[in-house]
């Protein structure tokens, strides 16, 4: 369970297929911290360590969870969100994120807007999976990358997102451009209403 507040972003040092699977080595500053079979999430996905060595570390992702994200898109060099699960005791600063990524959208638009910046993202509309909450609502949560934000204006199939220098800084957003292909979770809550409503029918 994570929150969409992102620790860091982390850089890509190697990437190695077997068979379906890819083998994802990432370096950042908390490796040390890091265990073995400890879940982190990456740019949304919730992934496991399955091996440490000096300041990086590797997870894997199997051919499902390339197919539903972009972590196949992934090069040595681009940079990964990252967050660490939840710990019980603390604040949930932004919202529920299981860390199971629903699909993929594309960046549409990047608007500079005196200091921040919006962003429009599209993605494929389903009538009968937006009947199960996976669509996004005006002002209702989104995690874009494992970053949980804000939706503004959205229509059947796009949305956008205001950015604020903190998280474009911090986040792999300064990597974001038109034509990206970023993961997407919709609201579990949402999921949860809708699929309560459809039983009680």
């Amino acid at each position: 369970m994570f929150s969409g507040i992102v620790e860091e972003a982390a850089t890509v040092v190697a990437l190695n297929r077997e068979k379906g699977n890819l083998h994802i080595t990432l370096r950042c500053s908390f490796t040390g911290e890091l265990k073995v079979d400890q879940s982190i999430s990456h740019n949304g996905v919730c992934l496991t360590v399955v091996s440490l060595e000096g300041d990086t570390y590797t997870v894997t992702a199997i051919r499902e969870t390339l197919e539903r994200s972009n972590l196949g898109l992934l090069e040595v060099g681009s940079e990964v969100n990252l967050e660490r699960s939840m710990l019980m005791n603390g604040r949930l600063d932004g919202h529920i994120v299981q860390g199971h990524v629903d699909q993929t959208a594309v960046c549409r638009k990047v608007t500079e807007a005196d200091g921040s910046w919006y962003y429009t993202f599209e993605y494929s509309f389903d009538r009968e999976m937006a009947k199960k909450g996976y669509m996004t609502v005006d002002k209702g949560s989104v995690t874009v990358n494992g970053v949980s934000l804000t939706v503004v204006e959205p229509t059947e199939n796009s949305f956008q997102v205001a950015i604020i220098p903190y998280t474009y800084e911090n986040t792999n957003f300064h990597q974001i451009r038109e034509g990206s292909v970023v993961n997407l979770e919709f609201d579990i809550i949402g999921k949860y209403i809708s699929r309560i409503i459809a039983l009680n029918r």
